[in-house]
């Protein structure tokens, strides 16, 4: 995938830690260090979302809604 590359300021505590990061060879170089940790940031932020949807959901109402036009009779499905 093709790359741009971007000028960020960040806090320089935080720059130490990547740098010690980049030093114990954990990343090639701040670049990818950087790029992970937002790349895992934003797909957690995704998952969070999702459950914090999934949890305004009621399970009656999904049920019900799930069932709906099912309480016909069988025989009355097309022959496969």
């Amino acid at each position: 995938m093709p790359k741009t590359k971007v000028a960020i300021t960040l806090d320089a505590q935080l720059l130490d830690r990547v740098d010690e990061l980049v030093a114990r060879r954990e990343f090639r170089n701040r670049s990818q260090a950087i790029e992970t940790a937002l790349a895992e940031k934003l797909a957690r932020a995704r998952r969070t979302r999702l459950a914090r949807e999934c949890a305004k959901l009621d399970p009656e109402d999904e049920k019900a809604l799930a069932e709906e036009g099912l309480a016909g009779s069988s025989d009355s499905w097309p022959e496969y």
